[in-house]
């Protein structure tokens, strides 16, 4: 249908003209919500990332994959190192403060880890990595890290979806 509405069987072609359909269809899928940092050139830096997925246990391998037209996409592509921060529903001011424009680490007491990657407290994960392997995937790079450390906290997470931060109901 035009409005992109399905019927049984049927089904869009993504393409140019009917990109947002295609944004839309895939924010019907709801993801955590993490924060990315390294230790840039000038500082700190953080990327807020929903791209962000387990691929193997043994490795322990995770994977995450910034948009290459991101500012910050050359730092981030080329960091030997960096940590995956799971934000929690107590985070919810992250997205934003790290956006363009944004805060960034500004106010934020943090610290680093051994490899000297800034390091956020109050996530309800985070996995310290080493760059792995990276491969191409169309308008983003697929960065995949093997998990040098990883740490737990208790808390809900950070959800994703349609657009908007929120949380888990069961």
């Amino acid at each position: 249908m035009a409005d992109g509405t399905l019927q049984h069987g049927e089904g869009i072609v993504p393409d140019a003209a009917n990109a947002r359909l295609f944004r839309d269809a895939l924010g019907r899928f709801a993801t955590g919500v993490t924060l990315v940092t390294i230790a840039g050139p000038e500082g700190p830096m953080g990327f807020v990332a929903n791209s962000f997925s387990s691929l193997s246990l043994d490795p322990p391998l995770v994977l995450w994959s910034p948009a290459k037209a991101s500012q910050r996409f050359g730092h981030y592509a080329a960091a030997r190192h960096y940590a995956i921060h799971v934000l929690g529903q107590d985070q919810a001011d992250m997205p934003a403060r790290f956006a363009r424009g944004g805060a960034g680490f500004d106010g934020l007491d943090w610290g680093r880890n051994a490899e000297g990657v800034p390091l956020l407290p109050g996530a309800i994960a985070r996995f310290d990595c080493v760059q792995h392997a990276t491969h191409d995937g169309g308008d983003h790079l697929i960065i995949v890290g093997k998990v040098l450390r990883l740490a737990l906290e208790e808390g809900e997470p950070l959800v994703f979806a349609k657009g908007r931060f929120g949380r888990f109901e069961v």
